[in-house]
């Protein structure tokens, strides 16, 4: 890629609530603008209060977020370099192919959403998710 062009990633997971606003606002971050990334949901829902707690934690105001379906997207002819699902393999076999779209990633994290416990164990367990999805956007940006 080393033409200077912005590379267009898209991200996407079922709603858009949690793993791939995470993906999103790390891969512009830490992108320094040579990195172009959106993200979107299969069934687009509602932004995770505990994935905005944990962004906030790590410097990233995310509440105004908005969650946005990849099918509109797709509708709209959005082109991207890389499309990466950042949940498990169904969502990932469900995602539309874009026209002219580079390569497909698939990076399966553990779900925020759906993990059960007290509010201080989730956050917990979603600041472990964070992590792992920032590592894995800093070993991807070092590969472009």
């Amino acid at each position: 890629m080393g033409n200077g062009e912005t590379v267009r990633v898209l991200v996407v997971c079922i709603h858009n609530s949690a793993r791939s606003q995470m993906a999103e606002t790390y891969l512009n971050a830490m992108g320094h603008g040579k990195v172009e990334a959106e993200s979107a949901g299969l069934e687009p829902g509602k932004l995770n209060p505990i994935v905005v707690r944990a962004m906030k934690e790590d410097g990233y105001d995310i509440s105004g977020n908005t969650t946005k379906s990849v099918f509109d997207f797709r509708k709209e002819g959005r082109r991207y370099d890389y499309v990466i699902a950042v949940c498990d393999k169904e969502a990932e076999e469900r995602c539309p192919i874009f026209p002219g779209a580079g390569k497909r990633l698939h990076w399966p994290f553990g779900d925020p959403s759906s993990f059960q416990g007290t509010e201080e164990e989730k956050l917990a367990y979603t600041r472990k998710i964070r992590d792992e999805i920032k590592e894995e956007v800093q070993l991807f940006l070092s590969r472009l």
